[in-house]
């Protein structure tokens, strides 16, 4: 095998990126037999698979990092970024990152500095203790808007407009558009939110996807890859042909990206989408992009497709990586769409998925991969089901 280059200085130790070394060409044709060893197994037929499609970027993709602070052992020096492969507990600061552009290394080296200064203490999980937990950053590739949120606890009171002030002279290529703290006390290592101080701007963003902006909060779900998203979002428009005249329900449908990006011409869109604050928010981006057709319903799938009074023509899936709950699967084909578009960022579940709704007369009748996220072994997989 020919080793890659162009290796990021960190990547022998950051548990970030799994298979950089592997040259490019190389990592999609993996990816695409373990996607059709994956179907195989399950015994879903794979002559209508139309191939693999690279990602538009395969360095400095990536529009959102969750940094964590850390050490590498204990009483340590203090680190920002990743969790070594192997070694949950342990942080290695990631300042030369290649998976972000270098907007995301100064903002990351300028905190980092700034915390050691201060001989701020990291937050420990097991005991509890301690300040520092998560740095967040997010970026518009399109816009070059730049939002960062440093999350702590509220066991230490500190005023960071000093930190701030540093923030905003960086000479960045984008623009920083706010800079907060989320206090956040919850005992997992989720990013949640108990408090939020606002030091600058504002706590959410704007990105362009094909011809729609949309407004991100600083934790809401946005594809991380933007150029990738826009691939995947063309290439599933594709598959529906025109969705004109149709009743479209776009379930999961987070901040409406995908139903509004394809789908805009429909008869009437229905979204659900359990988190309430994610559907408030695809409102938001339907009055902003004029899409007056669709209608936002906070819940959960389960029980919210049964409330839904008009007749779906087409449902529009992309679950969380576990994929469907079985019950939420069993109501979601008694819609009795003519078409599924489902689209899966884990090919595992998606073929378990697949193989129940086979049971229910939905036919496979043709699907595709989309490499989103480089040097990792994800991806993204696209598929049109047609009830028979």
């Amino acid at each position: 095998m020919v080793k890659n280059k162009d290796l990021c200085v960190h990547y022998d130790r950051c548990g970030g990126c799994s298979i950089q070394e592997v040259p490019y060409s190389e990592q999609l044709e993996n990816k695409k037999n373990t996607l059709l060893n994956i179907f195989k197994e399950k015994e879903i037929d794979i002559d209508n698979f139309e191939g693999i499609l690279a990602s538009p970027d395969i360095y400095e993709y990536r529009n959102n990092m969750e940094f964590s602070f850390g050490d590498l052992k204990k009483g340590g020096k203090l680190q920002l970024g990743m969790h070594p492969q192997g070694r949950m507990f342990d942080v290695i600061t990631v300042d030369q990152c290649l998976l972000v552009d270098q907007d995301f290394r100064d903002i990351l080296s300028t905190i980092i500095d700034y915390c050691r200064a201060n001989e701020f203490k990291k937050y420990h999980v097991k005991l509890r203790e301690g300040f520092l937990r998560n740095l967040v950053i997010r970026k518009g590739i399109n816009t070059g808007e730049v939002a960062a949120n440093l999350v702590t606890t509220s066991q230490q009171d500190h005023d960071f407009s000093q930190l701030t002030e540093k923030l905003k002279t960086l000479a960045l290529k984008g623009e920083l558009v706010g800079f907060v703290q989320t206090i956040n006390d919850g005992f997992s290592d989720q990013v949640s939110c108990d408090e939020m101080k606002i030091y600058h701007g504002r706590n959410y963003f704007y990105d362009q996807l094909l011809d729609n902006k949309f407004k991100i909060d600083s934790l809401s779900f946005f594809q991380t890859n933007t150029k990738g998203a826009e691939l995947l979002y063309s290439e599933a428009e594709k598959y529906i042909g025109s969705a004109k005249e149709k009743i479209v329900y776009d379930l999961y449908c987070g901040a409406g990206t995908i139903s509004q990006s394809i789908a805009a011409d429909a008869a009437k869109i229905y979204g659900i989408e359990i988190d309430p604050d994610a559907a408030e928010r695809a409102a938001e981006n339907a009055e902003m992009n004029n899409v007056q057709n669709t209608e936002y319903i906070a819940g959960d799938v389960l029980e919210e497709i049964n409330n839904i009074e008009q007749q779906s023509d087409l449902l529009i899936i992309d679950p969380p990586r576990p994929g469907i709950n079985p019950k939420a699967l069993t109501k979601i084909a008694a819609a009795d769409s003519d078409e599924i578009l489902y689209i899966s960022c884990n090919p595992k579940s998606l073929a378990r998925d697949l193989k129940e709704l086979e049971i229910h007369n939905y036919k496979l009748e043709k699907f595709k991969a989309v490499d989103m996220f480089p040097h990792t072994k994800h991806l993204e997989v696209i598929t049109l089901l047609k009830k028979v």
